[in-house]
């Protein structure tokens, strides 16, 4: 069975109906004070598979620990967590005295809650794999396979990356799509303010799409677009993966003259155009 809280229904019936599993809706209630109380539906001796993407993990993360003992005492096993967007990936270093190892500390958390975690392209960094930090088998799916057909689509001239390291999957993305593509160097100089340069490659093209794996203030792919006008790009869009939006990155994207802007459905917003059910089914079956 698929479980699923409420602000994940929308992406949780697709993949139900693609993977023909019924849907169960995780109930919660908040009390005054702030606390939760978490109710699942589950049958004895069956495994489970929860859906909850964890942008805005703090507000989400006790939830889905209370959703897996209320599971496991229901008799539900083995326990799949499907977080497409996955939070508190990017700190796998201390890098302050007396910081905490933020990465660690939650995948000890939902590897001993889940025996599966699956989720699409990990925010990684110094730490290659999530099975390097989780204690369960642990998965980061490529975000190309669901991005390609919707790229083909848009009649997209060129690819470009944000940064180095987004190389190796704009690299995938090229090869699936055919398209050409070029990186930019990025240099970050606080939460909003980035610099970037661009390669030869990117001046003059009539169309480019900006893919980014997370779009939050927006500064980052403002910033590349800016570039991009300056060199002579007619029509600048952008795809992203994970739309995690602060407030503001809207307007700051549509000043900085992209045009168009498409997201996955991981994460409800108005951009969302991607649809990632596939690319969760094809991993939840054994085919990925």
């Amino acid at each position: 069975m698929l479980h699923a809280f409420p602000d994940s229904l929308a992406l949780a019936r697709t993949l139900a109906d693609t993977l023909r599993l019924p849907l169960a809706e995780i109930a919660v209630h908040r009390f005054p004070d702030g606390e939760s109380r978490v109710r699942v539906r589950a049958r004895p001796g069956e495994a489970a598979v929860v859906l909850r993407s964890l942008h805005d993990p703090n507000a989400k993360l006790v939830e889905l620990l209370l959703a897996a003992d209320g599971l496991r005492r229901a008799g539900a096993a083995p326990l799949t967590l499907v977080a497409p967007y996955l939070g508190y990936m990017r700190q796998d270093a201390v890098f302050e005295p007396g910081e905490a190892l933020s990465q660690r500390v939650i995948a000890k958390l939902l590897g001993e809650a889940f025996e599966r975690v699956l989720c699409v392209e990990a925010h990684l960094h110094r730490v290659r794999t999530l099975a390097e930090v989780f204690p369960c088998r642990a998965e980061s799916l490529p975000a190309a396979p669901a991005l390609a057909p919707w790229l083909r689509g848009a009649g997209a001239a060129l690819l470009v990356g944000p940064d180095e390291e987004s190389e190796p999957w704009l690299r995938e993305l090229s090869r699936l799509t055919g398209l050409p593509s070029c990186v930019a160097a990025k240099r970050r100089r606080g939460d909003r303010e980035v610099e970037v340069s661009l390669p030869a490659l990117a001046g003059g093209a009539e169309r480019a799409v900006v893919v980014d794996d997370i779009v939050s203030s927006g500064a980052t792919l403002a910033a590349v677009s800016h570039a991009l006008r300056a060199a002579g790009v007619a029509r600048v869009e952008a795809a992203v993966v994970h739309a995690i939006f602060a407030p503001g990155a809207l307007e700051t994207l549509e000043a900085a003259g992209v045009a168009q802007l498409a997201s996955t459905d991981m994460i409800p917003h108005p951009s969302n155009r991607i649809p990632v059910a596939p690319l969760l089914a094809a991993a939840l079956a054994g085919t990925s």
